[in-house]
């Protein structure tokens, strides 16, 4: 499979969140040979846990299912660029590299404000490949906000 059919996995995790009221992002694992590690989605309000982003828990699942914590034979798909947390969990669990849809202004880390998956003093770091399937990722998020506008204006 292609990084855009491996991306189209993640949107259907990031849609699954859109539909449980959770920001949409999405993030599935991969393995060297291309077979589907574990797929998951955004579940901070559902779990009401600030870390139980799409990343975090795919990494987690992928862990207790391989059983072993380095997955530097692995390749994380997300539908946005990872926030800190997410990029150092990438760094720690070894991950050879990250593919996302959509950069994110205001928390990634991995190129737009910090670059924690590429920092030389860091011990590992990882392949970046940004902006695939950039508009539809971005769409859905996009969506996603307007409409909590909409409704927080509807409310006042």
């Amino acid at each position: 499979m292609t990084d855009k059919e491996f991306m189209s996995l993640a949107l259907e995790e990031a849609l699954r969140a859109y539909h449980e009221n959770e920001v949409p992002i999405g993030a599935v694992l991969i393995d060297e040979d291309g077979i589907l590690i574990s797929r998951e989605h955004n579940r901070i309000e559902q779990l009401n846990d600030a870390t139980a982003h799409a990343e975090i828990l795919a990494l987690r699942a992928a862990s207790q299912k391989l059983n072993r914590r380095r997955l530097s034979d692995c390749t994380l798909y997300s539908t946005v660029e990872p926030c800190a947390m997410c990029a150092g969990a990438l760094v720690l669990c070894r991950v050879k590299r990250i593919v996302y849809g959509v950069t994110d202004s205001k928390f990634g880390a991995a190129e737009s404000i910090f670059n924690v998956v590429n920092n030389p003093a860091l011990n590992h770091q990882l392949e970046v490949t940004a902006g695939v399937l950039e508009e539809d990722c971005r769409k859905l998020m996009k969506r996603f906000f307007d409409e909590r506008r909409l409704e927080r204006n509807c409310r006042l």
